[in-house]
C-alpha cells in the first residue's frame, strides 16, 4: 500500500484513519485527506493521525493506489468528475456511499475500474462495526483482500453480493439505532421501577453485552438461550409475554424490512436523478 486519498472527512472516515493507522495497517503519512470546506477538521485530522491535509486534488490523487468516496452521497457526481482525470486502469475505487450503486458510479466515471462497495456501521468508530464489501467483477482478489484487511482494523468484515447491501444496510448499517432505541426504553423503565440511572446503565450494557456474547461464543440458537432463561411461571416469561402482545418481535422485523427498502427508495431515485444530469 502506498498511498490512500480519501474524500471525505466525517466520522466514519475519522473512524477508517483511527482503525488504519493504530493497528498499523498504514502509516498516517501515506493518508491524502480532503472536504469540502472544513478546515479545521483537517487540521485536526494531521495532528492527531499524522495524514495529510489539502485541498489540491492533483497533489491528493496523483498516483493514488486506493481512492476512497467518503462524502455525503449526494455529492458524488461532483466528486467523481473531480477524480476522473486521475483515474487509472489499475487504481482501486472505493465507496463508502448508501445507496450508490457501482453502475451509477462506473457511469459517472465513464470507464471501467476496479471498484469496491463498502458498509460499515457507526460502531467503527470504537473498532467494533460489522462491515460488508461487494466489489465489481474488475477488482482482482487482491485488491478485495486489500480493502477487507483494511475494514477489519474497524470490526468485523464480511464480503456480500452487492444486490445484498441494501438488506445490509437495513440490518447492520441502521443496526445500532434500533439497539440504541431499545437502551432508551429499558433505561425509561428503570426510572419507573426505581433504579437510579447510572447504576440503571451499567447494568443494561452489561446485559446487552453479555447477551451478544453468549450468542457468539455457544452454538446454541438464540430462542434456544431465550428458553433456557425463561422458567415456567417466573419473572421473564411475564416480561416476554407483554413484548409478544405488543407484536415487539414483528415490530423489528418490519422495521428491519422498511429500512431495506428505504436504502433500495434512495439508490433508485439517486441513480435516475443521476441519468437525468447525464442528459442534460
Amino acid at each position: 500500500m502506498e498511498k490512500i486519498a480519501m474524500i471525505g472527512a466525517g466520522s466514519m472516515a475519522e473512524a477508517l484513519i483511527s482503525g488504519m493507522v493504530e493497528k498499523n495497517f498504514i502509516k498516517g503519512e501515506q493518508i491524502w485527506v480532503t472536504n469540502r470546506s472544513n478546515k479545521e477538521k483537517l487540521n485536526q485530522l494531521h495532528e492527531q493521525y499524522g495524514v495529510n491535509p489539502t485541498y489540491d486534488f492533483e497533489e491528493m490523487l496523483q498516483d493514488a493506489t486506493v481512492m476512497m468516496l467518503a462524502m455525503k452521497p449526494k455529492d458524488v457526481a461532483q466528486a467523481v468528475a473531480q477524480i476522473n482525470p486521475y483515474l487509472k486502469k489499475d487504481t482501486l475505487l472505493v465507496s463508502m456511499l448508501a445507496g450508490v450503486s457501482m453502475q451509477s458510479i462506473e457511469m459517472l466515471a465513464e470507464q471501467s475500474i476496479p471498484l469496491v462497495r463498502v458498509m460499515p456501521n457507526t460502531s467503527a468508530a470504537i473498532g467494533q462495526s460489522a462491515t460488508a464489501l461487494a466489489a465489481n467483477s474488475i477488482a482482482s482478489e487482491e485488491q478485495l483482500h486489500l480493502i477487507k484487511t483494511m475494514f477489519d482494523t474497524v470490526g468485523l468484515t464480511v464480503c456480500v453480493e452487492e444486490k445484498q447491501l441494501d438488506a445490509v444496510t437495513g440490518l447492520s448499517g441502521s443496526g445500532p439505532a434500533y439497539i440504541y432505541y431499545l437502551i432508551e426504553a429499558m433505561e425509561k423503565s428503570a426510572t419507573e421501577i426505581g433504579l437510579e440511572g447510572e447504576l440503571a446503565q451499567k447494568l443494561i450494557v452489561q446485559t446487552l453485552i453479555g447477551a451478544a456474547g453468549m450468542v457468539s461464543k455457544t452454538t446454541k440458537p438464540p430462542e434456544q438461550l431465550r428458553k433456557e432463561v425463561t422458567s415456567p411461571g417466573g419473572t421473564t416469561e411475564a416480561g416476554l409475554k407483554i413484548l409478544k402482545e405488543h407484536q415487539v418481535q414483528e415490530a423489528f422485523i418490519q422495521c428491519i424490512k422498511e429500512a431495506t427498502s428505504q436504502s433500495k427508495r434512495l439508490g433508485l431515485a439517486l441513480a435516475e436523478d443521476l441519468e437525468k444530469e447525464k442528459h442534460k
